[in-house]
């Protein structure tokens, strides 16, 4: 083996002087600790590069950089100092820092009335900049819930009416027979339809936090809409899901609304982007609505 000095292109000068942007790797893989739980990740890491004379920036730092989130619990401080060393290991080259994670996040949850309980996972994705010494960290969520439509309701019940006017036009109404009409197909002659829905949060979270706020947010957010998916069930549980359909009636624009006004009172989160999508059951497209809340660029 000889002891010729081993080539650093990226060390060379670029034959056309431009800053760029971003560079860095995108999609890899790595563990990450949260809530206790080392959970499967990837991960896309980069750099501006700021030094335009410079051919590229060097991407096995970031790679080892990234070795600090498989021994500790992810929190912002966490985030920074990784950031901070992205910079560091990039001195004269770079003044921003980008770190983007991506999850599912494993919860337990319980069933609405049985003593069952199953896991639900929580797509997740966590972004941290660091530019100038400005410091800032957004999350990503998605949701999934039931959505029963109010329009379909509303007309179910008309139908159930003319139904029940039909059948008892001018007669003497008894408890029993009425009792039994109620609980038979003949009777309820129409249903509500309702739809898998999701909710995409954005949440931009303040900047003094010492720990991530993933399940406070799922769970505030889960009992503002009132229906959110279910795990293992018994009879009586998809009975009170029903019921829970049933009194949160909603099209996206309620979602929305609701969402909105549960991560305003939700601590940590300074600003947010929320989107409903309600995967119609009735049309052959979807229902989406928006809201923002100090979404100002950053």
């Amino acid at each position: 083996m000889n002891d010729l000095t081993l080539p650093d292109i990226a060390a060379q000068a670029s034959r056309q002087a431009l800053p760029l942007e971003w560079v860095g790797m995108r999609g890899i893989a790595l563990p990450v600790l949260l809530n206790d739980k080392i959970l499967p990740a990837t991960a896309d890491a980069g750099v501006s590069l700021d030094n335009g004379e410079s051919r590229g920036i060097h991407m096995s730092r970031l790679y080892l950089a990234l070795e600090m989130l498989e021994q500790e619990t992810l929190t912002h401080g966490l985030l920074r100092r990784v950031l901070q060393r992205f910079l560091n290991s990039h001195d004269g080259l770079s003044n921003s820092a980008y770190l983007n994670i991506h999850t599912d996040l494993l919860l337990k949850r319980p069933a609405l009335v049985s003593p069952l309980a199953g896991w639900k996972s929580y797509p997740i994705s966590i972004e941290a900049r660091l530019k100038n010494a400005m410091f800032h960290v957004e999350l990503k969520i998605a949701l999934p819930y039931s959505s029963t439509c109010p329009c379909s309701a509303a007309l179910s019940r008309q139908l159930i009416q003319q139904q029940f006017i039909d059948d008892f036009a001018n007669r003497t109404l008894h408890h029993a027979e009425v009792l039994g009409w109620l609980g038979s197909p003949d009777g309820i002659v129409a249903t509500p339809h309702s739809q898998r829905s999701t909710a995409q949060l954005r949440l931009r979270l303040q900047d003094d936090l010492d720990d991530l706020p993933l399940i406070a947010v799922i769970d505030d957010a889960e009992a503002a809409l009132g229906t959110a998916v279910q795990t293992a069930v018994k009879r009586a549980d998809e009975q009170a899901f029903a019921l829970a359909n049933g009194q949160n009636l909603m099209f996206c624009e309620d979602a929305a609304r609701r969402l909105n006004l549960a991560l305003k009172r939700s601590p940590g989160i300074r600003g947010f982007r929320v989107r409903v999508i309600h995967t119609e059951s009735l049309h052959a497209h979807d229902a989406v609505a928006e809201s923002r809340w100090n979404w100002e660029a950053v």
